[in-house]
């Protein structure tokens, strides 16, 4: 059977103000069509479906709009999505049951029962298109602070039946290791192992910017033997680069299908075709995601002094739809600017240069020269550009010598993830 793994959407995202409902539009059309193209039996989608915990109206009818035309148009299609860090779990579940009649299983939280994992309402079983059950999904969200209450070293178990977790396993790794025990034995040979997640594996490399900090800040990251050899495939969301993990070829993350951030502009933003024979991966293959709106980051060989920028701008196309009759596809510029004395003009002088050109200009990036600092206006960041923990470390700084301690940047984190969730 084959599998189609995507993640990191997250519609409703906006990029330093600019919308992105065109990019997310055309990603959504692709993937109907690559989904019927390659006679997908299961599409996976690990999280960070939103951009955001209470997204706009149109975020959320692209999502239902999308999950109807994919079962009209592949039928059969079995789709199953776990929550991110950035979306609400409980809104992403509240239409459960509706979803299940598209057979959409949506897992926003860890199921309890009694104070206790129930692992069985993450297993899902994956059946091809005569039937036949070919595999089992173990569809584990992200896991915030509170769903791990209980676990590790309370989550040895004895005589009830119950996998025993090692009582030196951490907190997610218990979880893992009850909803794989389960699904092992249920499994019946030739079946195989599936298992999600939204979070950070060790080894993985992050995006600078547009990663939110999760797990402690990431530094809780999740070994990688949480994911027993034994799997077939691991379908992994929250980091935006798509990359193996550890060198397994069956360990992934999807990454991100547009760019989050102008400095994923050479990501290779893809979805990843799984096909499943025999309990195993037998094919893993990246499928490249053609992108709509393209990133201009100019100069190209670095930053350059005005003199030097203002010809480069003034030389790009003039813009095709001045009137704005079509949808706006022109590329998003970011201007690498070294910021040399005298020159308290540059950000009009720039904004002269790309008016009526086929760019949209979302930021000047400005680095100074000589010794001392350079103006404020001239050396201030955008709020676009600063995460939540680098704000708490200047603050703390501030006040206190050293680093923040981990416990308390745990506690940090754990308050911003709050925030987010009531946005």
């Amino acid at each position: 059977m084959k599998l189609l793994h995507t993640s990191d959407w997250p519609l409703g995202h906006t990029l330093l103000d600019a919308d992105r409902e065109v990019e997310h539009d055309e990603f959504l059309s692709w993937l109907l069509d690559t989904i019927e193209a390659h006679e997908v039996d299961a599409l996976l989608v690990t999280g960070d479906i939103f951009d955001s915990a209470n997204p706009p109206a149109t975020a959320q009818r692209a999502w239902y709009r999308f999950l109807v035309e994919a079962g009209r148009r592949r039928k059969g299609l079995q789709v199953v999505a776990i929550a991110g860090n950035h979306d609400s779990a409980a809104r992403l579940e509240a239409p459960r049951e509706v979803l299940a009649s598209l057979d959409v299983t949506v897992v926003g939280e860890l199921p309890c029962a009694d104070g206790r994992l129930d692992p069985a309402r993450l297993l899902v079983p994956l059946r091809d298109r005569e039937g036949v059950r070919r595999a089992w999904v173990a569809a584990v969200p992200y896991l915030r602070s509170s769903d791990l209450a209980g676990f590790g070293e309370e989550a040895a178990l004895e005589d009830d039946g119950s996998v025993r977790i090692d009582p030196n396993a951490t907190r997610v790794a218990a979880v893992y290791a009850e909803a794989s025990a389960l699904v092992r034995s249920r499994r019946t040979d030739g079946e195989a192992v599936v298992l999600t997640g939204h979070l950070y594996a060790a080894g993985g490399h992050l995006s600078e910017i547009s990663e939110r900090k999760i797990q402690k800040g990431n530094q809780e990251a999740v070994a990688l033997d949480v994911f027993g050899s034994d799997v077939g495939y691991v379908a992994l969301g929250h980091l935006h680069l798509a990359q193996t993990v550890g060198g397994r070829e069956n360990v992934r993350y999807a990454g991100s299908p547009i760019p989050l951030s102008l400095d994923e502009a050479g990501y290779p933003h893809q979805v990843v075709l799984v096909t499943l024979a025999d309990g195993r991966a037998t094919s893993v293959e990246a499928v490249r995601v053609p992108r709509s709106v393209p990133i201009l980051r100019l100069p190209e060989g670095g930053s350059l002094p005005l003199a030097g920028i203002l010809p480069i701008l003034r030389a790009l196309p003039p813009d095709p739809d001045p009137e704005r009759r079509e949808p706006d596809r022109r590329p998003f510029l970011e201007v690498r600017l070294v910021v040399e004395a005298g020159e308290p003009g540059w950000k009009s002088a720039i904004q002269d240069a790309v008016a009526g050109k086929d760019a949209r200009l979302l930021r000047v990036d400005p680095t100074s020269t000589g010794s001392g600092s350079a103006p404020h206006e001239q050396t201030e960041r955008s709020l676009s550009d600063v995460t939540p923990e680098e704000v708490f470390r200047m603050k703390y700084a501030k006040e206190h010598e050293g680093e923040p301690s981990p416990e308390l940047l745990a506690a940090f984190h754990d308050l911003v993830g709050e925030a987010e969730a009531e946005r």
